[in-house]
């Protein structure tokens, strides 16, 4: 993952819903402020929309202004609540949407804004990219590479178990903290699964 992060980033990242798994699901949500752009990572499943959009409220932002939704893939507990964010561009791993428009383009190394980066980490699903956010506090790497702070190590529901670990080291060697696809932040560590 060869990402050039600028050093001079005033991007500000805010979790919106943490995830979870178990009886029920839901993804964990993300806010990135990157001078004019908004970008929503991952509004999938939450017990309510309230849960989205009254956290974006505090932040600032009404749905309206959001430009940008990312799509760490297309299962359901990831994309379900884009619809609240009418006028963003919608990205996923081939194309960016919006209204009638389909503007293909592969997402590895695709720049959503001057701090955000799209990088493609097949393995969950073939078609899973990661969002990474420079910061000035270093990179800030969501990704469903992992579910929670304890992985799982393995991945119970992988399409190529095998490319998960891969991009795992690639994403380790750069982020300073993990957003997972179902669970808090975390810094990652030595026991960080791998």
């Amino acid at each position: 993952m060869s990402i050039l992060l600028p050093a001079d980033s005033s991007a500000r990242v805010t979790i919106l819903h943490v995830g979870y798994v178990g009886d029920r699901v839901g993804s964990t949500v993300g806010l990135v402020e990157d001078g004019a752009s908004v970008v929503i990572i991952d509004p999938g499943m939450a017990a309510s929309q309230a849960l989205i959009l009254e956290p974006l409220a505090a932040a600032g932002f009404g749905p309206h202004q959001v430009t940008d939704v990312v799509f760490s893939h297309h299962h359901p507990d990831h994309t379900i609540n884009a619809g609240l964010f009418p006028g963003a561009w919608v990205h996923d791993h081939w194309a960016r949407y919006r209204h009638d428009v389909w503007d293909a383009r592969p997402a590895d190394g695709y720049q959503v804004s001057p701090s955000v980066r799209l990088a493609a980490t097949p393995g969950h699903t073939p078609q899973d990219i990661s969002t990474v956010v420079s910061t000035k506090d270093g990179a800030i790497v969501f990704t469903h590479l992992w579910w929670h702070v304890d992985g799982p190590p393995e991945d119970p529901l992988a399409s190529d178990p095998a490319a998960i670990h891969r991009h795992r080291g690639r994403v380790l060697a750069i982020a300073g903290l993990i957003v997972p696809g179902h669970g808090a932040a975390f810094t990652p560590d030595r026991t960080t699964p791998r």
